[in-house]
């Protein structure tokens, strides 16, 4: 199948145009829900990269009127990158259910979804969806199916490049339980957005299969999540609560080489880790691998200085943003280095954008990466200059130093190996362990 000519992506201000503009509220009390009506306002230059990035045709974006979405905060989340192949995004769903399961880390006695077609080439047409607690692989706990509805309707259709949230569904979650999220695209979709990295299986069945019990008819698996970007929760003990963290930046962020459907990043770490000190606080994870500061990545999505607000400073519930990326963009091969005052300036632009929203903005030292494929003499200079500036410039609240948790003592350069999934670049297991536990819960 020959795939779609790439198109340019979205410009900052239509970017921060689609991301969860509400039209108003639908119904009153704590479960209400407002439906996202988004649209591109702009056109924006074309850019190259591994994969094309799509966009839909120009529209005008709605005026927001107000909604009681204080009641919601986030407890799971994942940013939208554009169609890319090696997975089911770039040819999209046609007679399918798509099963995904998520894990929150937040509790509360009410859910609703966050679907995206950022990227999509059409509109998202959903003929229904389903939560339920997981069983076993792609199965459910009987009697735990749920049907969401979209403005008390079961189906809805997600416009070109915007967003929908599904209204508030009366049930009660506990942090660290896992969801399964259940998807009936009316299809043909064309090509799908997508988060690549999932680091979990997702299940795909021909038919209609959201009310299965089983997970007989779901005998396709893949590892990329597919237009969910996010679970919000509301009510509970915690339902005052507005101190959530986003964990913004790249692979490191995304996971790339922590175990399979293990939750062993780094921020599912944290998010543990928190809980088990008495100061338990949702972590959002909105890594994207690949992801670069100051230039767009092509399938790695937008750079960091466009998709910061749309993703992160977004998010309800939220108080303290998390950074940390940039080995991207001084080791990346497929673009031109950026030099470290680039980098720099990236870094205080993202932390001006958190301030304007009133977040605590904390950064991290890059780690280690001698002996990956990104390491040279030149590249390393620029890691340790980029990292004496994040020490000593007081730019961001605090500071993280991820760079000494993780490095090896007989070489400062190298990762340790016990921490090194392989690569020399990503941690394992172990080393995602080392940077939640580097991180003082007071910075935060």
């Amino acid at each position: 199948m020959t795939a779609p000519a790439p198109a340019p992506a979205p410009a900052p201000a239509a970017r921060r145009a689609l991301r969860r503009t509400a039209a108003g509220p639908l119904t009153a009390g704590p479960l209400t829900v407002a439906l996202l009506t988004t649209a591109l306002v702009a056109a924006s230059t074309s850019c190259t990269g591994p994969a094309p990035t799509r966009t839909a045709p120009a529209r005008t974006a709605p005026t927001p009127t107000p909604s009681d979405d204080g009641a919601w905060r986030g407890a799971w989340a994942a940013s939208p990158q554009p169609p890319s192949d090696g997975n089911w995004s770039e040819r999209g769903f046609a007679d399918h259910t798509l099963r995904q399961v998520v894990r929150l880390t937040a509790g509360g006695t009410g859910v609703r979804i966050e679907l995206s077609n950022r990227y999509g080439t059409m509109p998202l047409r959903i003929a229904g969806a389903t939560v339920a607690r997981p069983a076993e692989g792609a199965a459910v706990r009987p009697g735990s199916v749920r049907t969401l509805t979209f403005g008390k309707r079961p189906s809805a259709t997600v416009p070109v490049g915007g967003t929908l949230l599904s209204d508030g569904l009366p049930l009660t979650v506990r942090p660290f339980e896992s969801l399964t999220v259940t998807l009936r695209p009316a299809g043909p979709t064309g090509p799908a957005t997508v988060h690549r990295m999932a680091s979990a299986t997702g299940y795909r069945a021909a038919g209609d299969h959201r009310g299965d019990v089983s997970g007989s008819a779901f005998t396709e698996t893949g590892t990329s999540w597919y237009y969910l970007t996010g679970v919000e929760v509301t009510g509970g003990p915690d339902g005052h609560r507005r101190d959530g963290v986003v964990a913004f930046g790249d692979s490191l962020t995304d996971g790339h080489g922590s175990t399979l459907d293990a939750d062993r990043r780094y921020p599912d770490r944290l998010a543990e880790r928190l809980a088990a000190l008495g100061r338990p606080r949702a972590v959002l994870n909105h890594g994207i691998s690949g992801n670069k500061v100051v230039r767009h990545g092509g399938g790695a999505g937008e750079k960091a200085l466009d998709r910061f607000a749309p993703d992160a400073l977004d998010e309800r519930g939220v108080g303290t943003v998390l950074v940390l990326e940039g080995i991207n963009d001084i080791g990346g091969r497929l673009r031109p280095d950026v030099s470290v005052d680039e980098l720099i300036a990236g870094h205080r632009e993202l932390v001006r954008q958190a301030h304007a929203r009133g977040l605590k903005a904390v950064g991290a030292t890059l780690v280690p990466f001698k002996g990956s494929a990104y390491h040279t003499p030149e590249n390393e200079a620029q890691r340790d200059a980029f990292n004496r500036w994040m020490r000593a410039s007081g730019t961001y609240d605090a500071v993280i130093d991820l760079d000494r948790a993780l490095a090896d003592p007989a070489d400062p350069d190298r990762m340790r190996p016990a921490y090194d999934s392989g690569d020399h670049l990503h941690p394992s297991d172990a080393g995602y362990r080392a940077m939640a536990e580097a991180v003082d819960p007071g910075a935060l």
